[in-house]
This record gives structure tokens, C-alpha cells and sequence, in this order.
């Protein structure tokens, strides 16, 4: 077997956990945090996996093989060297830390030119202030009329219904943009055995970060006012998934979901500090502050591997 195959099967396998690992906990964090207490973490498990298998394939079957969903267009497929594998092995350190950095700068930077990076990155911080915006204006009228805790129990079978359903879109909007991490180290038309190696992959991963509870990066969701209840968790997906989609169609680039999900979360905190009398900035500052630190330094880290990989490894190679 060729040294890059066997660098190709590495880096997508750390790739996969990472991903997974760390970035659907942006969509599933909610997802489980609201029915840990109702449901058994395999039960949860099997509604995601069936929704992430659904997902896969309909991307292989309707775009040719491509499970990327087109994202990687501006990225072409190469041949896979050690210094690619080594993305996804930083970014499985920091997941292990429980910090929630840009899995799509931090794997796709080992192949991305400066130009592709730099317009990610435009897209990401555009993303991040688009959900932020859109977060404090929503929240700062609902947070006026909704208060979970005094919600009547006839409502609740409702919220919960809907927060599976808007769990599920969300996870299918999400992974059609972060599946090209995964599948950035893998031929751009995947025959049926490798879609079969990526599903039995994804599945059995997905399975781990459930039987965990989400890991630490799911201190990141929970850390959040009323993220634990359905009516809220529904909300924060219906936000989310409207912001995933709007970029998904505006073109091809790549974007960093954990920026979006960052920038939703950071104005739905503030314009709960605005209007809850014990619920001050002070104590929300903290919180995005932290936040965002964990995102600069996840490009850092980003831009170091491209300089290292374009500068020093293949000083040749732009």
C-alpha cells in the first residue's frame, strides 16, 4: 500500500472524530442537553445517525459522488502527505482540551491557498456578525414574553416535538457544510466502498460523542442561559439552520460553523443581559470573551499550518 493511502485513511479518520467530536456538538449540544433526562443516549444516537446517514448519501447519490456538497470546488483533491494528517491530529488534541476551535480553518488551512483561506475567512467573520445581529434582535423581543420555566406543562409535548424537528434540519444544514473537512482528504467522487467506510465511520463516532454526553466541548452549550430547555433549544436551531442555509446558497466557500454558532450564541447572551435584571453583562462578558479567544485561537493556529506547510514544507507549492 502507498505511504499517501495510508496517510489519506489516517487524516480522514482523525478528521472524522475531530469534526465530530467537536463541531456537532454546535448542532447536537441542545439537542442532547434537552433530553438527556427522557431519553436514552442510544436513542438519541439513533435518531442523529439515521439523519447523518441521510445526509451522506443524499449528498453522494444527487452531486456525483461528492459528499462535500460542492464545498470543496475551490479546493481540488491531493495527494495526501503527512503534513496533512497533522491538521486533524491538532485539532483532536484540542478537542480532548474542550476548546471549540474552526475545525473548517484548521483542517482545510493544509490545503487551502492564502487566497481561499483569506475569503473563508471573510465569509466566517460575515457569518459571525450576521448571526450575532440577527440573535440579539430575536432574543431581545423574545426574551420579553417567553420564560421556560413557567411554561404550561399542555405545551411542553409541543416544544419537545419541535425541538426534534428542528434538531434534525439543523444537523442536515450543518453537516452540508462541515462534512468538507471530512471529506477534503478523500477523492472528490467516492465510490460505494468508501461511502460505506465514511457512514460505518461517522456512525460509530457519532455513537462515542453520545455515549459521552457531548464531551467537553459540550460546556460550551450548557455554559449558556436556558440552553437546557426544548423551547429555547428549538429557537436557537430554527436561528442557526436559517443562517447555515442563507450561506450555503450565497456560494461555494467553505465557512466556519463554529463562528456562526459562537456569533448566535454571544448576542442571544447579550440580549438576555438586557433584559433580565439578574442576568447582567458582567457575568455574559466573561462567557463571549472566552468564546471568541478560543476562536483567534483556532486561526492561529490555522494560519501557522498554511505558513508551515506553504513557506517552509513545500516553499514551492503556491
Amino acid at each position: 500500500m502507498e505511504l499517501s493511502i495510508v496517510w489519506m485513511y489516517l487524516g480522514f479518520f482523525l478528521a472524522a472524530y475531530s469534526v465530530i467530536a467537536n463541531d456537532s456538538i454546535q448542532t447536537l449540544g441542545t439537542f442532547l442537553s434537552a433530553n438527556k433526562e427522557y431519553f436514552s443516549w442510544y436513542t438519541l444516537w439513533f435518531a442523529a445517525s439515521f439523519m447523518l446517514v441521510f445526509t451522506i448519501t443524499y449528498g453522494w447519490y444527487f452531486y456525483d459522488g461528492d459528499i462535500s456538497y460542492e464545498r470543496l470546488t475551490r479546493i481540488p483533491y491531493q495527494e495526501i502527505q503527512w503534513y496533512h494528517a497533522l491538521a486533524p491530529a491538532i485539532l483532536l488534541f484540542l478537542t480532548r482540551a474542550g476548546i471549540p476551535v474552526s475545525t473548517t480553518f484548521l483542517v482545510l488551512s493544509a490545503f487551502a491557498t492564502f487566497t481561499v483561506l483569506e475569503k473563508m475567512l471573510i465569509k466566517s467573520i460575515v457569518g459571525y456578525g450576521v448571526a450575532a445581529i440577527a440573535a440579539y434582535l430575536i432574543w431581545i423581543v423574545l426574551e420579553r414574553f417567553i420564560n421556560e420555566k413557567q411554561d404550561h406543562p399542555k405545551h411542553r409535548k409541543f416544544w419537545r416535538v419541535s425541538q426534534w424537528v428542528t434538531s434534525g434540519w439543523l444537523w442536515f444544514a450543518w453537516l452540508q457544510h462541515d462534512m468538507a473537512n471530512i471529506a477534503v482528504f478523500l477523492p472528490r467522487k467516492l465510490m460505494l466502498g468508501d461511502l460505506m467506510i465514511v457512514l460505518v465511520s461517522t456512525v460509530l463516532i457519532l455513537g462515542y460523542v453520545f455515549y459521552t454526553g457531548g464531551g467537553k466541548i459540550q460546556e460550551v452549550v450548557i455554559s449558556k442561559h436556558g440552553t437546557r430547555f426544548a423551547r429555547s433549544s428549538t429557537i436557537i436551531n430554527l436561528v442557526y439552520a436559517f443562517v447555515l442555509y442563507y450561506f450555503k446558497e450565497l456560494n461555494d466557500l467553505p465557512m466556519s460553523t463554529t463562528w456562526v454558532f459562537v456569533g448566535l450564541l454571544s448576542g442571544r447572551e447579550l440580549a438576555i443581559s438586557s433584559v433580565i435584571e439578574d442576568y447582567r453583562f458582567k457575568y455574559v462578558f466573561p462567557i463571549i470573551a472566552k468564546d471568541f479567544g478560543k476562536m483567534m485561537f483556532g486561526l492561529g493556529a490555522s494560519v501557522a499550518i498554511v505558513l508551515i506547510i506553504h513557506q517552509v514544507i513545500v516553499p514551492n507549492g503556491l
